[in-house]
């Protein structure tokens, strides 16, 4: 018989519960707010969805191009979210961690890194899309492979510092995952946060602003839209703004007095991320569309443009 371990304190077990198997099958429920309605997606879903992209651009030699490169470094970020929710979701019907301090680190090290390897790879896609729509260059494989790698490092870099003693990882309200720690809002924490918040998230927003904003010109003047430029930009804004929200509101206030369940509520909006992000990067993508379905079905897709597209 398994044994019982204590609630995390401010939550019932139905909460407990009801968070776990949000994690795991999000995609199953949806709630309104006022009037409207949030529909959360599963670890599962973006799990299987990213790795249907990740299968099919190893398989379909038409989408192996340079800019699919960068779709697929999404991708493989977004698995690791994937990963780190599926860890939590498990930890959540434990009601307790099971691996220690070391496993917290760890699992706050990979979170922390796919979830900034995302972002960046998805600025790095609309600098792509910028110069394809507006200055007409191809994307070569030196240069995409390079901007790959760099966000990679770049994320690794900023993830590695709590570990480092600059931040630190530490349990999130449940108790049952590992995010870095905002409750203590000291000068350590407050240093890292704008630093990592300028360089991770406000410097790719811009780079996504500008260059969909570019693009839209040029659509505009066109009139011929070949796809929701204001997309990317406010999955950024929508998925990561309620996190970055309350990791600057503990920079300046005391953010333990709100109720532990509303806390964890940024967080489990952000693991939504995997799911949205293969509908925008992927199957949004006519190009890589085609290639997935002929991944799946057998039916080859007729030699189509690579740009990029989203319907």
């Amino acid at each position: 018989m398994v044994a019982s371990h204590p609630l995390p304190e401010g939550f019932t077990e139905i909460e407990v519960f009801a968070i776990g198997t949000a994690l795991l099958v999000e995609d199953i429920f949806h709630f309104q707010l006022s009037h409207v309605k949030l529909f959360w997606f599963s670890a599962l879903l973006g799990f299987c969805l990213n790795g249907l992209t990740i299968i099919s651009f190893r398989k379909i030699k038409e989408l192996r191009t340079p800019s699919n490169l960068l779709v697929l470094s999404i991708a493989l970020a977004d698995c690791g979210i994937c990963v780190n929710a599926f860890i939590a979701a498990f930890s959540s019907f434990l009601r307790y961690w099971p691996y220690g301090s070391e496993g917290c680190q760890i699992h706050g090290f990979q979170g922390f890194l796919t979830a900034l390897a995302s972002i960046s790879s998805s600025a790095a896609v609309a600098w792509d899309r910028y110069h394809h729509y507006c200055t007409r260059s191809k994307l070569q494989w030196s240069t995409a492979i390079s901007m790959m790698v760099f966000a990679w490092l770049f994320a690794a870099f900023w993830s590695t510092m709590p570990l480092l003693g600059w931040g630190e990882y530490d349990y999130e309200p449940l108790r049952t995952c590992c995010t870095l720690d905002y409750s203590k809002g000291d000068r350590n924490y407050i240093t890292f946060l704008f630093a990592l918040s300028i360089f991770n998230f406000m410097i790719p927003g811009f780079i996504m602003m500008t260059a969909y904003q570019s693009i839209h010109q040029k659509f505009k003047k066109s009139g011929h839209y070949k796809f929701n430029t204001g997309l990317p930009l406010k999955t950024l804004v929508i998925c990561w703004g309620p996190y970055c929200l309350l990791c600057f509101y503990a920079a300046v206030e005391n953010v333990m007095f709100i109720s532990p369940k509303y806390r964890m509520i940024p967080a489990i909006i952000a693991k939504t991320v995997p799911t949205v992000d293969s509908f925008v990067y992927a199957l949004g993508n006519e190009n890589y569309r085609g290639g997935i379905w002929q991944f799946l079905t057998g039916q080859k897709i007729e030699k189509a443009e690579v740009d990029n597209k989203i319907k």
